[in-house]
Formats: structure tokens, sequence, C-alpha cells
């Protein structure tokens, strides 16, 4: 007797387990098929496909894992639409940049050679012609700069120097321009050596891109470079007395070619001052920038002393 109940309480106990597991099989078969529904959703393109899983659910860890690759592969798409949206801006934006003054510079020098000017005339034309050759230089040396850095190919050669001096001498060069310009200028350098690690090239690109930013857009007619130090960092402030940019404007300036609609960087192409926050992070620095409109526009840069 006692046998026979122990035979058939196994017996019910085989039938509850095997019970048991075609139920949990059959939820497993049904999950299986919508991650299944899942995945072919997702490869069809649609990104915003997620699964659903419960806490006890023998698949929530695949499950998991579908939806953080879909969400890796829905943001490397949105990254991907943004760059390609940003380089169709960028040829737009280059096509007219350099097509502009291109067509001027072919009819000043067709005049010129055509005979359809003479004596001062001719002179005038021949030194526009000039100019414009240089701007279209000077952006294409832009434009090489910045696909460089943003291919990550630009060599950096860091050499001991002291800014305060490497500043004087950038700076000394900079003045027949400003006087030419019209512009007031005051420099205040320290007297005593300050040495840290400084790219030249870099460093004199971004002093230039500063500089040459507000003496084309500022509106202004001062300059002043002021450097403070301690023993920890060196600050380079850049201020100009110009018209400003408005408080809306202000987040994007570094951005590649951003351009305001309603400050001085609308005449801009958008490169300088993102190449200059490019060249700064390579020397650890960090810039920001501080602006009230119609009274002017300060550039701050912080190098860090590393040794």
């Amino acid at each position: 007797m006692n046998c026979n109940v122990f035979l058939f309480v196994a017996l019910c106990l085989s039938l509850v387990c095997v019970l048991l597991l075609s139920i949990k099989l059959r939820r497993v078969q049904e999950s299986l098929s919508v991650i299944k529904e899942a995945l072919e959703d997702i490869k069809a393109g649609n990104l915003n496909r997620r699964v659903l899983a419960k806490e006890n659910d023998m698949t929530k860890q695949i499950c998991y894992d579908i939806n953080r690759i879909a969400t890796t592969n829905q943001s490397q798409f949105i990254r991907q639409q943004q760059s390609e949206q940003a380089y169709k801006r960028l040829m737009t934006s280059l096509s007219h940049d350099v097509k502009t003054p291109l067509a001027s510079l072919v009819g000043y020098l067709e005049a010129v050679t055509e005979n359809l000017v003479a004596g001062e005339e001719k002179e005038t034309y021949i030194q526009i012609a000039t100019e414009k050759a240089h701007q279209l230089k000077e952006f294409v040396e832009s434009l090489f700069e910045w696909v460089k850095l943003d291919a990550g190919e630009q060599v950096y050669h860091f050499e001991q120097l002291d800014l305060n001096e490497l500043t004087r001498n950038i700076m000394a060069d900079w003045i027949p321009t400003l006087e030419n310009s019209h512009f007031e200028y005051d420099i205040d350098i320290p007297e005593n050596e300050y040495f840290m690690k400084i790219d030249v090239r870099a460093y004199i690109r971004i002093l230039n891109n500063l500089i040459q930013n507000i003496l084309t857009h500022s509106g202004g007619n001062k300059l002043t470079l002021r450097i403070t130090e301690n023993e920890s960092q060196a600050q380079l402030a850049v201020t100009d007395n110009g018209i400003g940019i408005s408080p809306s404007n202000l987040p994007h300036i570094f951005e590649r070619m951003y351009q305001c609609d309603d400050s001085r960087l609308a005449d801009g192409n958008g490169l300088g001052l993102a190449i200059v926050k490019e060249l700064v992070n390579a020397h650890k620095g960090e810039i920001k920038v501080e602006s009230i409109p119609s009274v002017g526009t300060t550039f701050i840069i912080m190098f860090r002393k590393v040794l």
C-alpha cells in the first residue's frame, strides 16, 4: 500500500513538473517569437523597436542586449545623419564662400587684361584682385586646417616654451596690421618667464584666428590682450569693444559652420572659431566667451601648466 502511494505521489509530481516545464517552454517560445519579430523589424530599419521583458523572463538578458544594440545603432544613425547634414551645409557654404570672391576676382582680372581700365583705376583693380586672392588663400588654408583636425590627422609638436615671449612675438607681427586697420591696442603680458608645453604652429593659429575675427567681424576699434598667471595655469583674454554677440548665439559660436544671423559672425565661414576650440583642446585647455551686445566680447582661454 505504501509503495503504491509513493508511486502515485511520484507520478503526480512528475506530471506537475512536466506541466510547469511545458508552460515555461511555451513562454520561452513566445518570447523567442517576439524577439524574432523585433529583430526582423529592426533589420528592416525600424530602430525605434524595443523588446519588452518581464523580470522573471528567462530571455530578459537577450531582450536587454537587443534593446541596447538597437539604441546604440539608433544613436549612431542619428549622428551619421547629423554629420551628413552638416557636410551638406558645409559644401553649400563652401560653394558660396569660394564662388562669390572667385567671380569677383575673375571680373577684376578680366577688366585689367582686356584693357578696360587704365592708369590709377587699373592699379586699383589689381590691388583689389590681390586682396581677393589673399582672401581665397586664407579660406582654403582654414578649410584644410579644419579637415585635418576633423579627421584626427593633425600632428602636434609640443615643446617647453615661454608663453609670454611667444605671445609678445606674435603680437609684434600684428601691430602694423592693427595700426593700418585703425585699431587701438592694449597688450598686457607679464615680463617674467612662464614655461609650458606649447605647439608653436597651433598657438599662432589660435591667436591669429581670434585677432582676425575681431578685425573682420567685431565692428569695434580697440583690441585688448591680457595674460594672467599663477603656479598651475595661465589665462589669456582677448577683448574687443565691438557690437558683441547675442546671448542666444553664444553657446554655438564654436560649432563648425555655425553662423549667426544677427551678430558679427554672419559674414564668417564658421571655421575660424571651431579651429580655435580644437587647438585649445589639443593643449588640454579650455575656452569660453563672454559678450555684451553693443559693449564688446571677450574670449578667455585657460591653459594648465603641465610640465
